[in-house]
């Protein structure tokens, strides 16, 4: 995978226009029409508030995306980068202050599967990676999905509010002679993937390379930093299972 610049180093670049180094960073195509279009969306629709905003939004948003659904709700201020690389599936809904961003050169993108809903304030980011939510799930306030390799997010999760998951990419801090904001490994350790009905708490944090198996529990600010168990309530920082939860059990 083609390892990305950073943003500063993007638009610093003196090889290129101003023009396309903006639709590099946030249209992806170099394309005037595709820029136009972009333009006038965000102008018309994507700060207006009130019943009118979420109509314009319902209307001109699908002009942009990869593909959107069905009765798919987009609040104020939804910003999008690299919209093409963007689907959507039906019923979702989109807080205000969202970013969906599937920024990358060689990327798929972002896929959020039907009836999924993403909080307000959330930021699902990629730097030439991929993200893929399932359907229906539930992302809360203020949470943090980014991937520059891998993130694969099962059915019916709940992810509540101020969670991080990191997918791809370390900084490498083992050598003193290059700066650690030089040293990072695009790659990682190969994605996070959180498998169906996972409830991570609120202000947790799931670091690069782990596994949540189907029916896990991760309790409020704890930290992943290795595979989780099926149906195992874990706890801490770094998480351990404390116990496994019971058949019949109501929460």
């Amino acid at each position: 995978m083609t390892k990305p610049l950073k943003i500063q180093q993007s638009m610093a670049s003196g090889s290129q226009s101003a023009l396309s180094r903006y639709m590099d960073l946030v249209v992806g195509e170099r394309s005037l029409w595709k820029l136009a279009l972009y333009e006038f969306v965000v102008m018309v629709s994507q700060k207006r508030s009130g019943a009118l905003g979420l109509l314009l939004r319902k209307k001109m948003y699908p002009w942009l995306l990869g593909s959107v659904g069905r009765n798919v709700t987009f609040g104020c201020d939804v910003v999008i980068r690299h919209p093409h690389k963007i689907r959507i599936g039906d019923g979702v809904v989109v807080d205000e202050n969202v970013l969906l961003d599937a920024k990358g050169e060689s990327n798929r993108g972002i896929d959020i599967g039907a009836g999924s809903y993403i909080g307000r304030n959330s930021i699902v980011s990629c730097k030439n990676g991929d993200i893929t939510l399932g359907e229906n799930a539930n992302v809360g306030w203020n949470c943090t999905i980014a991937a520059t390799s891998s993130i694969r997010i099962g059915r019916d999760n709940i992810i509540a509010a101020y969670t991080y998951i990191i997918g791809g990419g370390n900084y490498q801090f083992d050598g003193i002679d290059v700066p650690m904001c030089q040293a990072y490994d695009h790659e990682g350790k190969g994605g996070v993937e959180l498998k169906d009905d996972v409830w991570l708490g609120s202000h947790v944090a799931v670091l690069d390379g782990v596994t949540i198996d189907s029916g896990a529990v991760v309790a409020s600010g704890s930290t992943v930093t290795k595979n989780v168990d099926a149906m195992s309530i874990n706890v801490g920082s770094p998480a351990r299972a404390v116990r496994q939860r019971e058949s019949g059990s109501t929460g």
